[in-house]
């Protein structure tokens, strides 16, 4: 099982990955995509936040993908779908209309999944396990000659139901040209 931890401090935000025989990845402040772009505690505090922080992950998923860093682009979509999964069950509005339980963990991505599924809102196609799966061989390996399209058109499909995407990457901040 998959799980991610996030620290919050004063301008660094960091997440481990436990992948397999307890070997780990750490994201640190120069590779994540929001970092300087926007305030990390607004991505757990308000929806406008985890919103911004899962279109920031998407688009810089698909450039490290375009860019043949395969690994990295896959755990930084898996961070967009939290984020994205999050965002949609944080608005006021939909929280009441999916009668979503205050215990619901947000940071749980596939109880949350279980939510929308049953609502109806998403219908079901995205493998969730499997995506765990390949999330957790990046964590630990380099993926060259992996053929992530099929892969990023579920995560794309899924980002479509629950309305993180379409979006204009031109809204966004510009990216810092140094981030990895």
């Amino acid at each position: 099982m998959l799980t991610i931890r996030y620290f919050i401090g004063d301008a660094v935000s960091a997440f481990w990955i436990p992948a397999f025989e307890g070997m780990r990845l750490c994201i640190g402040s120069d590779s994540v995509p929001h970092f300087g772009l926007m305030s990390t505690e607004e991505s757990f505090r308000t929806p406008e936040g985890a919103l911004l922080r899962a279109r920031l992950h998407i688009r810089a998923g698909r450039r490290r993908l375009g860019q043949g860093k395969v690994s990295a682009g896959i755990v930084t979509l898996y961070d967009a779908l939290i984020f994205g999964l999050r965002w949609y069950l944080m608005v006021p509005q939909r929280r009441e209309e999916l009668q979503v339980s205050e215990g619901l963990d947000l940071l749980d991505e596939k109880a949350m999944l279980r939510v929308l599924e049953s609502a109806g809102v998403v219908d079901g196609s995205f493998d969730l396990p499997a995506f765990d799966k390949l999330v957790e061989r990046a964590a630990r390996e380099e993926l060259h000659d992996y053929d992530y399209r099929p892969m990023l058109s579920r995560f794309e499909s899924l980002m479509t139901q629950i309305e993180v995407m379409p979006f204009d990457e031109a809204a966004l901040p510009p990216e810092d040209p140094s981030t990895f």
